[in-house]
């Protein structure tokens, strides 16, 4: 299978995170709070190209995350770990059904946020709605993935497989 970060428009689908994250619908929020888009992206390209792409990519949509957010709390290290995690369960075997991705997202999104409730913790910063954003941002992002992350597996597993070279016939 020909990796998806060899192909650009796959690469390119990166840069819609952060315009999801500022721009993302009223109507799409819970309570004020939008779903882990990172986490939504991150999940099908992970299960897709496997931990070290995976890795790269949670480095990526990490670093663009963090630039949107200025201060001491980030991201990155949930995204990274997310990454690695999901690539290797996929490689493992192939994780195709909607209760999974739901599943797969909801503990993402929990991670994500407990890593930035924990940072909150070492900083000692004090956020009270660190709880409510943690819980209405799972919900959501469970709910969303398994709709979306389904298609994205779809169109990213078809287009890493129509770019196999094609065996050399034998004389």
């Amino acid at each position: 299978m020909i990796s998806l970060a060899r192909q650009p428009w796959c690469v390119a689908s990166a840069l819609l995170v952060p315009l999801v994250t500022l721009g993302s619908p009223g109507w799409l929020k819970l309570a004020g709070v939008a779903p882990a888009w990172a986490v939504l992206w991150l999940l099908p390209w992970a299960l897709v190209d496997g931990p070290v792409s995976g890795t790269l990519a949670g480095l990526g949509v990490g670093l663009m995350q963090d630039a949107l957010h200025p201060g001491p709390l980030s991201t990155l290290p949930a995204l990274v770990v997310l990454g690695w995690w999901w690539g290797r369960l996929g490689r493992r075997s192939r994780i195709q059904r909607s209760f999974n991705l739901g599943l797969l997202a909801l503990l993402g999104s929990v991670l994500l946020a407990g890593s930035l409730i924990l940072q909150q913790r070492l900083w000692q910063l004090q956020d009270p709605a660190a709880w409510h954003t943690l819980l209405a941002q799972s919900l959501l992002t469970a709910v969303l993935a398994p709709v979306l992350c389904s298609l994205q597996l779809r169109l990213w597993r078809s287009r890493s497989q129509a770019f196999l070279p094609v065996p050399a016939l034998r004389r």
